[in-house]
């Protein structure tokens, strides 16, 4: 599918993976739209690459429905989803403070998993109403899951079982939505440059880099937005999970 002129929402858009994937759409000649709870870095990157930003919380359907009421308004009907939202959080199954806390583990999943879905229904609802495209496609959903899917190390059972649960129902996305003519993929990333690991001392950046077999560094969320608009542009990928992340094999710990 031809990126050009084409309707794209970017959830989690305000930074990291999303806004780097929300530049590269727009540099493309996508019309943008950028989802997110932190509406002013948001607004910031919408400015910059003459899209829109709207403050919306994933898990909500009342926000995800309004947002993308005026999404449609201002610019069309998405043919393009890239959810890139979501939360960390590492804690022990147990630990000296007592049992993982249910709570926390809840809004993991509500947040990263709950929310992917609920999007990705919503948008996948307007549009399989629009006329189809070349070769009968009418659009495509990217979501994000991570190499914590597979091999999820100590602390991570909240966040490996978010991404792993993205990842396990790419495939029956993609199969529910093909006779609508709607692909869905979905990237794993490994350890990449957000701003989470920015706040991290440079030895430890590098030290996090020097694990990836090759190249030993940190991915640059450009490199995801590379591959995320190879996806829209290549109409066979269909129904996978696609590891981006330097061969890396994560450690226990």
């Amino acid at each position: 599918m031809k990126i050009e002129n084409a309707v794209a929402v970017v959830t989690g858009g305000g930074s990291g993976l999303g806004a780097a994937t929300a530049r590269e759409l727009a540099k493309k000649g996508a019309r943008v739209a950028l989802l997110d709870i932190g509406i002013d870095q948001a607004k910031k990157v919408a400015e910059e690459i003459g899209g829109i930003a709207l403050k919306c919380d994933v898990t909500s359907e009342a926000d995800v429905t309004a947002a993308l009421d005026a999404v449609e308004k201002d610019l069309g009907v998405p043919r393009i989803l890239v959810n890139c939202a979501g939360i960390g959080g590492a804690r022990r199954v147990v630990s000296k403070d007592g049992p993982h806390p249910l709570d926390m583990f809840k809004k993991v999943i509500e947040v990263n998993l709950i929310g992917t879905f609920n999007v990705t229904r919503l948008v996948v609802d307007r549009t399989q109403k629009l006329d189809p495209l070349e070769g009968d496609e009418r659009g495509i959903v990217i979501n994000t899951a991570s190499c914590a899917a597979f091999e999820g190390q100590i602390g991570q059972c909240a966040y490996s079982a978010s991404k792993g649960g993205i990842a396990a129902m790419t495939l029956p996305l993609a199969r529910d939505l093909s006779r609508a003519g709607i692909r869905v993929m979905t990237i794993a990333p490994g350890i990449f440059y957000t701003p989470m690991l920015g706040e991290l001392p440079e030895e430890t950046r590098a030290s996090l880099g020097a694990q990836v077999p090759f190249p030993s560094r940190l991915g640059d969320p450009a490199e995801y937005a590379s591959l995320a608009c190879h996806m829209v542009e290549n109409q066979f990928l269909n129904g996978e999970t696609v590891r981006l992340d330097g061969a890396i094999r994560m450690a226990p710990r």
